[in-house]
């Protein structure tokens, strides 16, 4: 099967967005349809996976940022049946290295995908770093 990626935000289909965050992510199922839609329309980049025969969105990502320096990745995944395509590895290079942020500091939080972002130079914490969590 064939997949092109795409930044457009016209392209992101939230109903597909909203139907995997809300039932298999394991991280911001406190949020509602109605944030979701806020995130996305607010997000400084958005990137999609889309089955090249159909336009079918099979994955994303969305990232926050100041536009100069610094940006926050969010909300990665692709639906399993298309998972081993290499869908996560691209769309993370093309927010993050093929973007207009290649020369940003990039965060983000992950309990699971270490390996994925670690081969974009994510690395724990320095000793500069702080973090409050959400409460």
């Amino acid at each position: 099967m064939e997949y092109e990626l795409d930044d457009d935000p016209a392209r992101i289909q939230p109903d597909v967005v909203w139907e995997w965050l809300s039932t298999e992510a394991y991280w911001g199922r406190q949020r509602t349809r109605a944030d979701l839609d806020t995130q996305i329309a607010g997000a400084w980049r958005v990137v999609g996976a889309y089955r090249s025969d159909t336009g079918e969105q099979v994955g994303f990502a969305r990232a926050v940022s100041d536009g100069v320096a610094v940006a926050y990745l969010a909300d990665v995944f692709v639906i399993e049946p298309h998972r081993a395509n290499a869908l996560g590895t691209r769309m993370v290079q093309l927010m993050i290295d093929d973007g207009p942020g290649s020369h940003f500091r990039w965060i983000l939080f992950t309990s699971d995908a270490h390996g994925l972002y670690e081969r974009f130079g994510f690395a724990p914490p320095d000793a500069t770093a702080m973090v409050r969590p959400a409460r």
